[in-house]
């Protein structure tokens, strides 16, 4: 389906992020192959800059990979705040122009601006102003696709990259979108590639022309359908302003596989402290805390427990995620991952501060608090409890080895 007032649902894609934000903090990077992911043999590249593209370095590909490909490039670690940071600020951006905004991730949205035509003109126009606010006030390129639908839109914003602006009116779908590899379709990877190539089916145009019979048959009912009606540009999605956050959460993968239950716990405190901070940050209160571990043979287990009271306090969150963790019972069993995550997430304003008994007016709440406004003034770590402060003598290795943690 295509919007009867034409192209209209713009998707913006911010321009290689992890890696632009990095440039941006340290300009002498600039054209400089950069690549940002996590550290150790298991680290997966996160982004990667396009003149480290040139050489196949690809987002998701292992770090190992990379520097073989890539041997010059600049290694950064990620930046988590500073990508939400950032990301809050372009996504505010986007809400000033309508409120039909769906966040895909934190560096990509779909915007329906059919409301906005009166206030800010045709949707090139949008386009161009959106374009020309994100690089003014957050130092960043974008590309953005223009489209009917937002399948359309969002091949569009790929096809333009990077720093372009592509519109591909209602007539132009069908002859944009036919040339292209059948990869260019959602819901194509590698595996159903190769069942279409066996069917001789290379291009998006190829599939247009078989039957829809054919592909249910297949690749089964919904795969085939879907990809029939998107090989000819059909989509009646419509643009879903994004949900309130469900849970907020933490994990980190280890470089090599833990079977310390002291550095697991310590690991825990660090998850939420984490977690906590980022509650604080949206304005957030949780009632259930959750644990993930993952075990060296890949088995994953989840663990939870609702709190009385609805918290934001790292204390809160690690006392019980350390009762979750022991109640597992799991002796020297070797993990891969463990990760802490606090939902049923209420706003803060909406929840009057509960004393439970044996709780001091000034406490907990207030301490973590002003570990915050350390973190926003001299960044973030810049206050840490005790047991996650790692001082490294020579000859002597750091107590905490380097790994992966993901945030969300």
């Amino acid at each position: 389906m295509t919007s009867p007032l034409g192209p209209a649902i713009l998707h913006v894609d911010m321009d290689a992020f992890y890696a632009a934000v990095a440039v941006l903090h340290r300009p002498e990077l600039r054209g400089e192959p950069v690549i940002v992911g996590g550290s150790g043999s298991r680290g997966v590249v996160l982004s990667a800059s396009y003149e480290a593209r040139q050489f196949g370095v690809r987002s998701a590909m292992p770090v190992m990979r990379a520097r073989r490909l890539c041997p010059q490039a600049v290694m950064v670690a990620p930046d988590p705040d500073s990508y939400a940071r950032i990301s809050a600020g372009v996504m505010a951006i986007f809400r000033e122009i309508t409120p039909l905004v769906e966040p895909l991730s934190l560096d990509e949205a779909f915007l329906d601006v059919r409301g906005a035509r009166l206030r800010l003109g045709d949707p090139v126009s949008v386009a161009r102003l959106i374009r020309a606010r994100v690089l003014d006030e957050q130092g960043l390129t974008c590309s953005v696709g223009i489209a009917g639908t937002k399948f359309v839109a969002k091949i569009a914003s790929a096809w333009c990259k990077p720093d372009g602006l592509l519109v591909v009116g209602d007539a132009d779908v069908v002859g944009f979108l036919h040339p292209l590899p059948v990869t260019a379709l959602w819901g194509v990877g590698a595996k159903t590639a190769e069942q279409l190539a066996r069917l001789g089916l290379h291009t998006v145009g190829d599939i247009a022309q078989v039957p829809e019979a054919t592909l249910r048959r297949a690749l089964g009912n919904a795969a085939g359908s879907s990809l029939a009606a998107l090989s000819w540009g059909r989509d009646d999605r419509r643009v879903v302003p994004t949900e309130p956050d469900r849970s907020v959460g933490a994990e980190r993968t280890f470089a090599s596989d833990v079977d310390d239950p002291a550095r697991i716990r310590r690991e825990l405190l660090r998850l939420s402290d984490d977690t906590a901070a980022r509650l604080r940050g949206r304005a957030l209160l949780g009632r259930t805390v959750t644990i993930k571990v993952r075990f060296a043979d890949f088995t994953t287990l989840t663990r939870s427990r609702t709190l009385p009271i609805p918290t934001d306090v790292g204390r809160d969150v690690y006392t019980t995620a350390v009762a979750l963790f022991e109640g597992l019972g799991l002796q020297r069993a070797r993990l891969r991952l463990v990760g802490v995550r606090v939902e049923g997430l209420v706003p803060a304003a909406e929840q009057p501060v509960q004393l439970r008994l044996g709780d001091r007016p000034l406490g907990w709440r207030e301490a973590e608090r002003a570990v915050d406004r350390a973190w926003r003034r001299f960044g973030s770590g810049a206050v840490r409890p005790a047991a996650l402060v790692t001082v490294t003598l020579p000859g002597i290795p750091a107590a905490e080895p380097p790994g992966h943690r993901d945030r969300t």
